[in-house]
Order: C-alpha cells, then sequence, then structure tokens
C-alpha cells in the first residue's frame, strides 16, 4: 500500500466567502442551498435551508461533514449517508431548518486516505486504529468553517442533530452557540455495526447498546442484505 497523502495543513483561520444560491427540489422538500468558497483552503462549502432561519429562534440543523462513499455511492460501512437522510427528512417535517455540507472527507484525513484506512479496516483495524497507523488523529475536523456561514443566514443558534457530545464541544468551543442536542439513530446493518461500535466506545458517541459490539475483518455474506 502506498504511503499516505497528507491533508493540506491546517490553516490558523479560514476565509470563508458567499459565492450564490439556489432552490433546490428534494424528495422531501425544496430547500435553498447557499454555496461559499474557502479562500484558504480552496474549498467549497454547502448550507441547505428551509422556512425562515433567521427570525432568532433556535434552528434544528446538522453539521454534516462529506461521506461521498456513504452519502452518494450508497455505502453502508457507514451510517453518514442514512444520517444525511434522516436529517433532510427532520428538517422537511419541521418545515424549518438548516443542514451545513462541510467538505471534511474521512473526519478530515481526505478520500484516498479514507480508502487506504477502509483497506487497513478489511484487515482488521477499526476506524480509530486505522487513522492512527495512516499517522492521523482519529478526528482531524475543524467546525469554525461553520461561523461565517451561521453569520450569514442569521443563525444565532442551533437544535443540533447529532450523537456525537464531542462534536457539540467543538462546536461551541468554536463559538457556535447549540441549544439542544437532538439524537439521529441511523439503523445498523452486518457492515456498521462493528464500525458505529467502536464510535461509541473510543469516540463518545451515544448509541445505546452497540458500545461492546466490535468491527471485525472477516466478511460478510453476500445474502446480508436479504434480512433488512
Amino acid at each position: 500500500m502506498s504511503s499516505p497523502i497528507a491533508p493540506a495543513a491546517a490553516a490558523p483561520e479560514e476565509k470563508l466567502v458567499f459565492v450564490s444560491s439556489c432552490k433546490l427540489p428534494m424528495p422531501w422538500a425544496t430547500f435553498e442551498l447557499h454555496a461559499f468558497y474557502d479562500e484558504v483552503s480552496g474549498k467549497e462549502h454547502l448550507a441547505l435551508t428551509l422556512g425562515d432561519v433567521g427570525n432568532g429562534e433556535p434552528v434544528l440543523g446538522r453539521v454534516h461533514s462529506e461521506c461521498l462513499t456513504g452519502d452518494a455511492l450508497f455505502s453502508q460501512r457507514c451510517d453518514c449517508g442514512a444520517q444525511l437522510e434522516a436529517a433532510l427528512k427532520k428538517i422537511a417535517k419541521e418545515g424549518r431548518g438548516v443542514l451545513f455540507y462541510l467538505r471534511q472527507e474521512g473526519r478530515g484525513i481526505g478520500l484516498l486516505n479514507k480508502i487506504r484506512a477502509y483497506h487497513l479496516q478489511d484487515q482488521g483495524a477499526d476506524t480509530v486504529e486505522a487513522n492512527e497507523r495512516l499517522g492521523f488523529p482519529a478526528d482531524m475536523r475543524r467546525y469554525t468553517i461553520v461561523l461565517p456561514m451561521l453569520a450569514h443566514l442569521k443563525i444565532t443558534s442551533l437544535r443540533l442533530m447529532t450523537n456525537n457530545p464531542r462534536k457539540v464541544k467543538a462546536l461551541e468551543d468554536s463559538g457556535i452557540t447549540v441549544a439542544e442536542r437532538i439524537a439521529l439513530i441511523a439503523n445498523h446493518n452486518p457492515f456498521n455495526i462493528g464500525y458505529l461500535g467502536t464510535k461509541a466506545r473510543k469516540l463518545g458517541h451515544l448509541l445505546p447498546g452497540l458500545a461492546k459490539t466490535e468491527e471485525k475483518p472477516e466478511k460478510v455474506p453476500l445474502d446480508a442484505h436479504d434480512n433488512e
């Protein structure tokens, strides 16, 4: 396996600029899509809003980090795609909310390194061990990038959909007001149950009943989907 590619060094601060917005019809509602560009990292970040989010009341929201394999390719190795859909459905049901889509693939290590980490997981490492073997921390994400997006949208506080208390603390440490934490539990499957157990056990995620499950390298039978 080739050497990991180092992500760009974290800049001391971001320089985010608003680019444009448009209507985005989705299966659950027509959202407003807002595009931002970070002039420091060169990355694009997105926000999806529904309803009047700038009226001063806490906004139902999710801060979602990009997961191409889960969000776009329907991978069942993680719960990212399921959480993304669940969050958008909750916002649509409430009629008001925001979802921030941050380009922080693989908890910040990038897509190619995430695939390298998956290779190590196939050999028996768990999601945390795989990152560490590649020379990265378990989680490299930064949340200060959300601040200028919140300011642009005139959002003052979030009712945050997450199972991760560390994300709540990281957002608050970045200066973001979290008025409430709302659980966002996605169904587990034979491919991700061990991964979710590692997130509960090592990363502090609040996932009832999963902390004792472990990631294992053995293959899941091809008919594992039949009983879902």
